[in-house]
């Protein structure tokens, strides 16, 4: 692999887990007790991954497409506007990438484990659940959100921005999502965002931890993933 590649991947690593960092530590903020914003709620949640998404962008994109997820990765392969022979190795610095970020976000808010005795809040740190467990319908969601971000996301090809406006007008896109879809499964939208965090739950020695709910992880990983293909074949009918 030329030093291009490697540059490529090493920002999808990077900007996955300033990702994970940022939007972990948000759902640390308000999930772990006696953080400092405990109990803030949904919207600082929904800002907080708008937010996170618009820093790891800004961090990583200058080295690479700063896709940071799989299905984003895997639409753009659809659509023809990335390789598929690069896509297992996007994902999977990817996944890497949002591990590292988890354990991160577990050392920043180290004191707090130990305070925190709701398991269900524990998880929600790491990896996203549904609200009414579903597994058709939770999927449907997953499917959907990732839809329109993928779809937001090449229409936003379409416009010319002022120079460095484009990672903040996708951060608004990722709070719309959060706050209009966000409720009934989390809005994984995104296979490493749920996958490598939660791997980092089961691995990580947490005072007081329960099931990683391996019996949902497949939903944040399939949903995503068709809507990523779902979102790229409307991309072509409509172009």
């Amino acid at each position: 692999m030329d030093t291009s590649n490697m540059t490529q991947l090493f920002s999808e690593f990077l900007g996955t887990l300033i990702l994970v960092l940022l939007g972990d530590g948000v759902c640390a903020a308000v999930n772990l007790k006696k953080s400092k914003a405990e109990a803030s709620g949904w919207i600082v949640i929904a800002l907080g991954w708008g937010a996170a998404v618009t820093m790891a962008i800004y961090i990583s994109g200058f080295m690479g497409p700063a896709h940071l997820n799989p299905a984003v990765t895997i639409a753009m392969a659809v659509v023809g506007n990335f390789e598929w022979g690069a896509v297992i190795p996007f994902a999977i610095a990817q996944v890497a990438g949002a591990l590292i970020g988890a354990i991160l976000v577990w050392l920043a808010y180290l004191p707090h484990w130990e305070e925190t005795e709701d398991k269900g809040a524990v998880l929600g740190t790491f990896a996203t659940g549904p609200a009414i467990r579903n597994y058709p319908a939770n999927v449907v969601t997953e499917a959907i959100g990732t839809i329109v971000l993928i779809l937001g996301l090449l229409a936003f090809s379409q416009h010319t921005f002022a120079d460095g406006v484009n990672p903040f007008v996708v951060g608004i896109l990722i709070v719309s999502i959060g706050l209009s879809l966000g409720g009934p499964t989390g809005y994984a939208i995104n296979p490493a965002r749920d996958l490598g965090p939660r791997i980092a739950h089961q691995i990580l020695p947490i005072a007081v931890k329960g099931e990683s709910d391996w019996g949902y992880s497949w939903v944040p990983i399939v949903g995503p993933i068709i809507g990523a293909v779902v979102a790229g074949g409307i991309w072509m009918v409509m172009i």
